[in-house]
């Protein structure tokens, strides 16, 4: 159970952070700079998650360790269900956080 649940919180972390870079702070930071926090944010999870669950935060990540014969059957359906949820999660925080943006606070 610890590892879904590290697998939710990282692909939360991930879509909340670098797929909000780029819908939030796209046009501000450029390519560059989404490209940086893609990588960086993957370089956080993989320390932080890396030991419980091998960070996957991605199916199709988890589907390839399952061909490879390194996660069973069992252990995908979780991780696949846990990333959808994360993944989920993330998206809703980020799409809260982009209709309550500080210019629209600030100009009201």
């Amino acid at each position: 159970m610890k590892k879904y649940m590290a697998e939710g919180f990282g692909t939360m972390f991930l879509v909340l952070m670098a797929c909000g870079s780029a819908v939030l702070a796209g046009p501000k930071i450029g390519v560059l700079g989404i490209g940086l926090c893609f990588g960086l944010v993957l370089i956080c999870l993989c320390y932080c998650i890396g030991n419980i669950s091998g960070c996957h935060v991605n199916p199709a990540v988890s589907f390839a360790m399952f061909l490879s014969g390194k996660l069973s059957g069992r252990d995908l359906c979780g991780y696949v269900v846990a990333q959808l949820i994360g993944a989920a999660v993330g998206a809703g925080f980020c799409t809260g956080s982009s209709i309550w943006t500080w210019d629209s606070i600030l100009a009201e």
